[in-house]
């Protein structure tokens, strides 16, 4: 069941959203070539705790960490350990924290140093496919609005849209109704109401859009060993619009 969220209940969400939304903006000038994903980890997971905030990711369905730490080819649920990132890399941090009962929840990727031309422009067309989604999470308006948005921008682009992991309701719990495509036919699912609160997360890759995942049942890698890059952020649609609590 999709839950309505009231005025009061996203006011209450809007604490741990900004949590988030403080550690992904520290973790900009935080990241550089030589630390481990470990100490990335570390570092999210002491301003949460500092917040009186729990980290929504660590012991959810036996997952390890605080945040999911992505790199290269790694499109999603990497976790943190002693690998060192380099010069070069790109590396995606996925994170949730939770305060007054409610979660939030939002990912970006980050160059490691100076990249490549290509992986720039993968990081930016993830991150502006998410707001060309978004321009279609309106009241009244169908899911799959959303949906079809994000894929048409990425496919313009020449790169594929997962279709293995999805957006998701957020709320008192950390995923919830309902279930959001990044790819798809328009006007379809769902109706849009006011109060719905949604993680809309493209992960895109710079080849084919398949994906596997690795024998610890959570890193998910291209199939291809292509790039891959993840922008996700907590919106709220409104009467007057979606509102980003995560920025």
């Amino acid at each position: 069941m999709v839950t309505i969220k009231s005025r009061s209940e996203l006011e209450l969400m809007e604490v741990p959203c900004k949590i988030v939304a403080e550690v992904l903006e520290k973790l900009e000038e935080f990241i550089k070539p030589g630390m481990s994903t470990l100490d990335i980890d570390k570092f999210a997971e002491n301003i949460i705790n500092s917040r009186d905030a729990l980290p929504s990711f660590k012991g959810y369905r036996g997952y390890p960490s605080s945040v999911c730490a992505s790199v290269n080819e790694v499109v999603v649920h990497g976790i943190p350990s002693q690998r060192v990132i380099q010069e070069g890399d790109i590396v995606s941090i996925d994170v949730g924290a939770y305060k007054n009962g409610f979660h939030g929840d939002a990912a970006r990727t980050y160059a490691v140093g100076a990249i490549s031309e290509k992986a720039e422009d993968l990081i930016r067309v993830t991150k502006e496919s998410f707001f060309k989604g978004i321009e279609k999470a309106v009241d009244g308006g169908r899911l799959t609005d959303i949906s079809h948005a994000v894929q048409v921008y990425v496919e313009s682009h020449g790169y594929g849209v997962v279709r293995d992991f999805f957006g998701h309701g957020i709320g008192r719990e950390l995923h919830e109704e309902p279930t959001i495509p990044h790819y798809g036919k328009p006007n379809r699912g769902l109706r849009l109401r006011a109060g719905m609160v949604l993680a809309v997360e493209p992960m895109v890759t710079a080849g084919y859009y398949g994906v596997k995942t690795l024998k610890d049942g959570w890193t998910a890698v291209t199939e291809d060993g292509s790039l891959a890059a993840h922008y996700e952020n907590t919106v709220a649609i409104t009467a007057n619009g979606p509102k980003i609590l995560t920025l």
